[in-house]
C-alpha cells in the first residue's frame, strides 16, 4: 500500500542524539558567560579578525563536504576523493587560523586568572576546537577509505554522517561568532 516507513539509520539516530547533547552543552556554556559578564569586573575583548578568515574557511568547506557528498551519490569518485580531501585541508586550516585567533586575545591580556568568565571564553573555544578535531579525525578516516581501494562498499551513509556533523560545527561556530560579537 506504500505505507511502509522510512526508518533512520542506527549511526544517524545517534548522530543527532550526539548533536542535541552538544548543542545543550553549548547553550549552558554560553548561558554561564552571560551571567558572569554582568559581573563589574567583566573584561572586555575585540574580536580578532582572523576569526573573520577562519569562518569564510569553514563555510567553504561545508559546501565541498555537500558537493563532495553529492559526488559520492553520482559515483563520480575521482571528484568525491579531490573534494573530501579539500574539506579536510579546509579543517585543518580552521583549526590553525583559531589557534592564530586566540593568540592574538592572549595578547589582548584575556588569560585564565580569577576572572571565571574569560576562562569560560576558553572552555567554549577549546570544546568548540575539540568538536572540529573529531570532524577533521571522520574526514580523515573517509579520506583513507576513498584512497585505499579496499571497500567496495557504495553505502552513503557514513559521508552522510560525517556532512551532517560537519554542517553541525559550522553551524555551531557560526552560533558562537555572533555569541562573542555581542559579548565583547
Amino acid at each position: 500500500m506504500g505505507t511502509e516507513r522510512k526508518r533512520l539509520h542506527p549511526h544517524k539516530f545517534t548522530l543527532w542524539l550526539a548533536i542535541g547533547s552538544i548543542v545543550m552543552m553549548f547553550a549552558g556554556l554560553t548561558s554561564a558567560v552571560i551571567v558572569k559578564r554582568n559581573q563589574a569586573d567583566w573584561q572586555g575583548f575585540t574580536l580578532p579578525t582572523i576569526f573573520w578568515y577562519s569562518t569564510g574557511v569553514l563555510l567553504l568547506t561545508s559546501l565541498t563536504i555537500q558537493m563532495c557528498l553529492r559526488a559520492f551519490k553520482e559515483r563520480q569518485m575521482r571528484r568525491y576523493r579531490l573534494l573530501l580531501s579539500l574539506t579536510a585541508l579546509g579543517g585543518f586550516l580552521f583549526v590553525g587560523l583559531q589557534f592564530r585567533g586566540f593568540e592574538t586575545l592572549w595578547a589582548q591580556g584575556l588569560r585564565f586568572t580569577n576572572d571565571v568568565a574569560v576562562s569560560f571564553l576558553y572552555i567554549i573555544f577549546g570544546l568548540h576546537a575539540v568538536h572540529v578535531l573529531g570532524g577533521i579525525v571522520a574526514l580523515v578516516v573517509q579520506f583513507v577509505r576513498a584512497f585505499s581501494g579496499r571497500s567496495r562498499n557504495y553505502s552513503a551513509v557514513p559521508i552522510e554522517i560525517v556532512s551532517v556533523y560537519w554542517h553541525f560545527v559550522d553551524l555551531l561556530w557560526l552560533y558562537l561568532l555572533v555569541f562573542f560579537i555581542m559579548i565583547q
